[in-house]
């Protein structure tokens, strides 16, 4: 017996040499080659990639031995490829389901086993449990192929995801506008997949495109982590003010997510972000369609649900709510709070590299700076503000979930609470149309709690008054 492997919510998360081994990485290949196997799967093609971190490529290559071992054929990327760019690839190769081996924005110490399912999108939960229960109790269970037998008998191919999907990107969006507008542009990738991508993208125009942090290096410096968020976005903030650029763009370790600076260095939190692409699609190019959020992210959405006449749909948090949904309902956009943006006509997963595209278009169109875009939004649906403090806890999560039901709160932060929500997590919605939120990680020992609201002065206070919730103050 080798130990439960327990998925979180895109897959599976461990520490390096400690839980994440090749053996246990292994078995999770092997459980989810059974999956697909069990779905009818034999001989179908499945995508494997993988990000920048330490050994990912050949964890990769351990995975793909493993699928092709047990009957289905492999396309590994040549290269760390961004986990939107091998989504896309599922689509575009008519494949079966991907593994991407990454950990996101997790901590150096870790690394990942995403999967996927046959539309690019994340897994609904009833399928990570299904694949959780095929994982076998063993390594001496799992079935492999040397790779390079595999590739020998043609049952492993090395391709280059990028072509299709700058096909894909020009497809969905005029790059040239922004190519000629002039845009000084400064891009963090934060030592991760979206290393050269806007560069490649954008290059030949008047526009320029400045990088920072953009080679391999696993231990991930000046930031605790490749999260699109600060502290770790501080050093490309001042960047941004330090050389006069128009805007930051933050690509996280696999560049599925985005983080957004303005032409001052001021941060520009996720759910912001979210409001200015739902904006932008719905303004600016004039769709119309459902959008999709999850329930830890911002009411600015329902507010612009209703001045354009659009469904608004809330699920669970994390992408495998999301995308299921997005996919039933057609939507213009699909986001959660981590910065993670999905798009109709695309893939149903985040797509860091797409958002920032959208974002420098909105500038483009609307002839705006990130800040003047963010007063037109509000001109809109009202000044919002938002905060989240995540925190290790200690303890049985049963009892602590216990301890916040039994809570009763009657304000927070001197807002009044008009009801909880157990849906997910623990949601107090307060008076103002306000929130706060509090969850638990699904890959981490960490407890979060998020608010938004539209009093800025009451934002500490409420986090505050969570954490008491939480037994953590």
């Amino acid at each position: 017996m080798s130990g439960i492997i327990r998925f979180g919510t895109d897959g599976w998360r461990g520490r390096i040499a400690d839980d994440y081994t090749f053996a246990n990485l292994s078995r999770c290949a092997q459980g989810f080659a059974n999956y697909l196997i069990e779905k009818g799967f034999v001989g179908e093609w499945v995508i494997v990639g993988y990000d920048r971190r330490f050994h990912s490529e050949n964890f990769a290559a351990s995975v793909a031995e493993v699928l092709a071992g047990n009957g289905l054929r492999v396309y590994l990327t040549q290269e760390a490829t961004p986990t939107p760019v091998i989504s896309y690839a599922v689509v575009i190769k008519q494949a079966v389901g991907a593994v991407n081996i990454t950990a996101s924005h997790n901590p150096a110490t870790d690394n990942g086993f995403k999967v996927r399912d046959r539309n690019g999108g994340a897994i609904d939960p009833d399928g990570l449990k299904q694949i959780e229960a095929l994982i076998p109790d063993s390594e001496k269970e799992v079935k492999r192929v040397s790779f390079d037998d595999a590739l020998k008998n043609g049952k492993l191919i090395v391709f280059d995801a990028a072509p299709e999907y700058i096909e894909q990107i020009k497809r969905l969006l005029d790059l040239e506008p922004i190519k000629e507008a002039g845009l000084k542009i400064l891009v963090d990738p934060m030592w991760g997949n979206g290393c050269g991508w806007l560069p490649r993208l954008l290059q030949g125009g008047k526009s320029q495109v400045e990088e920072i942090h953009n080679i391999r290096n696993p231990l991930f410096p000046e930031m605790s982590r490749p999260e699109p968020i600060p502290p770790n976005v501080n050093v490309g903030l001042q960047e941004t003010v330090k050389r006069g650029a128009d805007v930051l763009i933050v690509t996280d370790g696999d560049a599925d997510r985005l983080g957004l600076g303005d032409e001052n260095g001021q941060f520009i939190d996720q759910l912001r972000v979210f409001g200015l692409l739902a904006y932008y699609l719905l303004e600016v190019r004039g769709m119309r369609g459902p959008i999709v959020k999850t329930l830890s992210t911002t009411t600015m959405l329902d507010k612009l649900g209703k001045l354009y006449n659009v469904p608004v749909y809330e699920t669970g948090v994390g992408f495998k709510y999301v995308a299921p949904k997005v996919l039933e309902t057609n939507a213009i956009i699909g986001g959660e709070e981590s910065g993670g943006y999905a798009f109709r006509g695309h893939v149903p997963e985040r797509d860091g590299i797409l958002a920032a595209l959208y974002i420098l278009d909105m500038m483009v169109k609307m002839k705006a700076k990130p800040s003047q875009l963010l007063e037109a939004l509000f001109s809109k649906v009202g000044y919002h503000y938002y905060d989240r403090i995540d925190s290790p806890f200690t303890g049985d999560r049963a009892t602590r979930e216990k301890m916040i039901l039994d809570a009763k709160p009657t304000t927070l932060g001197g807002l009044k609470v008009l009801e909880l929500d157990t849906t997910d997590g623990f949601k107090f919605k307060l008076e103002d149309g306000g929130f706060m939120l509090i969850r638990f990680s699904g890959t981490e020992p960490i407890l979060r709690v998020y608010t938004e609201t539209t009093r800025k002065e009451t934002v500490q206070n409420i986090l505050e008054d969570g954490l008491h919730v939480a037994g953590l103050r």
